[in-house]
Parts: structure tokens; sequence; C-alpha cells
């Protein structure tokens, strides 16, 4: 195998693939990257089990020439070698050659790099997924259903399933919803799909947060296909996959309260602030709450009290409050990771008591809802 490529391009699609090697794995030759050169350009491939990442750089990009293709062939070489090197070579072109005992040489400028490769044929075969099943989802839609969604999952692995979120695609819309037992994130979207196709599956968390780095801010559409155990997420020269996690995830709908006794709407960024001034004087110790007590006097105080430390006491004004006189204590880690992921100006709580879940939501806007338990405070 001989190629010369771009340097630039080929740091890219490095930095892609690396997402998905890990230096903690059973299996020797997925701590390497495999590098495969054909007439159509080179295919580089990361993988841990679990994620398997494809990038492919075509040979040309318009009239630009990226890749020229000397010697087809293929090669694994140590990801964490390769990574470094190819980001720290002079120039602006590198030149990959494999010699006999897969010994593969480096050469930019003045540099030149020998590494020990390994037989790309010893390298796990990617899933064979066949595409008939496909639905498509823009860019910048699918990286904010992460967004929204993904910091809800649990880092536990008492129960495997809560560390992914669930993707439940029905009626032409797709529901997400992540949770971890102590708040849930949902988030709905339509799709331009077939009212009849329906998938209920569940994507690891970890899984969706890596996918999100590497998808680019544009419209482009992405492929998404979806088998009984794997999902695939395709983009012009990018094959993402990854497992799905096994189990049925828990019903959540009959969390979501629904009626209210106390509804706020308040400006987000003031009540964002707010929380967490008073945070920081409740992380301390085993105290990490926060109180809103909210009477039908148009405003809300925000308190925090570390017996230690002292204590914090804010009044916000709200645009809106109707309903019942109310005191709740919550964490405020939740309530701003909540408040983070909601788009406007303003945001509608709605609480059904003290000890009940309560919902952050966009006014006159269902498609993203945030739900957090309350802490029972003495």
């Amino acid at each position: 195998m001989k190629f010369t490529i771009q340097k630039d391009r080929l740091v890219e699609s490095v930095q892609d693939v690396l997402k998905a090697v890990s230096s903690r794995t059973t299996i020797p030759i997925l701590t390497g990257i495999k590098i495969v050169a054909s007439d159509e350009g080179v295919s580089l491939t990361g993988s841990d089990s679990d994620i398997s990442i494809e990038s492919f750089i075509p040979k040309e990009d318009g009239d630009l020439e990226i890749v020229t293709i000397d010697r087809p062939g293929s090669i694994v070489l140590q990801a964490r070698f390769f990574s470094e090197i190819v980001k720290k070579l002079p120039m602006s072109t590198v030149e990959i050659e494999v010699q006999n005992q897969y010994l593969t040489i480096i050469r930019s400028g003045k540099a030149e790099f020998n590494l020990n490769g390994l037989d790309a044929s010893e390298y796990p075969l990617l899933p064979q997924i066949e595409e008939h099943h496909a639905f498509q989802i823009p860019t910048d839609l699918l990286k904010n259903l992460i967004r929204q969604t993904v910091f809800a999952v649990s880092t536990s692995e008492t129960r495997p399933i809560l560390t992914g979120v669930n993707w439940n695609v029905s009626g032409g819309e797709l529901i997400c919803t992540a949770t971890d037992s102590h708040r849930l994130a949902l988030r709905k979207a339509k799709l331009d799909i077939s009212e009849d196709s329906s998938y209920n599956v569940v994507i690891p968390g970890k899984s969706l947060t890596e996918l999100s780095k590497i998808l680019d801010d544009h419209q482009e559409l992405v492929d998404i296909v979806i088998t009984e155990t794997q999902v695939l997420f395709k983009t012009k020269n990018v094959l993402f996959f990854s497992r799905l996690l096994d189990g049925n995830y828990p019903d959540t709908n009959r969390l979501i309260p629904q009626e209210s006794k106390t509804n706020l709407i308040v400006n987000t960024k003031e009540f964002l602030q707010a929380i967490d001034r008073a945070s920081l004087l409740a992380r301390e110790g085993r105290n990490n709450v926060v109180k809103l007590s909210a009477s039908a006097s148009e405003s809300i105080e925000i308190s925090s009290n570390s017996p230690e430390i002292g204590k914090v006491v804010e009044t916000v004004n709200a645009e809106q409050i109707e309903g019942e006189d109310l005191k709740i204590s919550f964490s405020p880690k939740y309530m701003l990771d909540a408040l983070k992921v909601l788009e406007g100006e303003d945001i509608h709580v709605s609480f059904t008591g003290a000890m009940r879940p309560f919902l952050i939501r966009t006014p006159n806007d269902d498609s993203i809802v945030q739900l957090i338990l309350p802490v029972r405070t003495y």
C-alpha cells in the first residue's frame, strides 16, 4: 500500500474515528485504526465493539485532489501513536507506505516515522446492515435531539437500560426520552417517514454523545438505519454504528403529571442565574438542595441554606403565578441542566405539590419537556 494525502483531511478523519477507539479493550487489534486505500479513496475505521466509526476520504473533492493512490492495500496502526504523529507532521501532505512485515513508513517534508503495523484482515468486520429501512433527520435537528436529552441518562450501571436514550418512532413522530429515575428529558420531532414505520430502541448515551461531536453544524440530512441490535447513522463521508441496549425501557408516560396545582411563567435567564447563585452554597456537604417558594404575590423566592457556611435568599419576579402557594426543594444541578437546553426567553414550570415531580417547558411548545423529582427536606 502506498498513497499521498492532504494532511488536514487525514487529521480530521483520524480525530473522528479515534472517538470509537478504547485503550481498555480486550481485543488488542481494536487499539488500532484500520486504514484501507482503494481506487476510490482512503477509509479509516475505529471501533471498541460497542461503537464503530468509518470515515471515508474521497480521491477528489470538487476540483481539489485530496488523495493520490500509488498502490491499494490496508494496514492497522496503533491509534494513539498514529494520531499524535499525523497531527504534528510538518508539511501539508503526508505519504504513507506499507512495506514487508507490515512496516509502515509515514513521510512528510523531512520527517519520517516507521511504525509497526498489524494485518488488516484480522480486524473485525463492521456490522452488515441492509439499508432499505432508512429514515432521515437534518443534522442540526439530530444534534438538538441529542443535546436536549442525553444529559439525563443514568451514569450508574445498576440499571443498564437507563444509560441509554429511548427512541420511539410511530405515527410519523420520533420521541426521545432519557431518565436516571430522578429526572427525565423528553423531546419530540416530526419525521418525514411513513405513518406505519415504527421502532422502539434504546441507544447508549455514550454513543449519542460521540456522534454529536462528529456531526457538523449544517442542514444536511443524516440517514438512520435501525436493526434489532444496531443503529447506523450515515452522513456524506462517515458511517457511525452503535450497538443497541438490550431490555425494555420503562413506561415513562405515567410519570408525567397531567394536571398541575401551581404554575409559573418566568424569564429563563433570570431564573437560571438565580438558581446558579443559590447553588454556590448548596454544593457543600449533603445539603445539596435549593428551595423555591411561590405565592400569588407575583414573586418567587429562591434560597439555599448550608448551616456551616451561611445562606442565600433571592427574589425573582415572575411574569405569571397561578394556583396554590408552594414550597419545594430540588437539586440545583438537575434544574440548571434542564434550563440550559430549553430554547426561548420564558419558561413555564408546573407543580402538582411539594413531593410530586414538576415539569419545565417552553410556553406553548410541547415538543420538549423536562421533569424533575423534588428532594424531601425536613
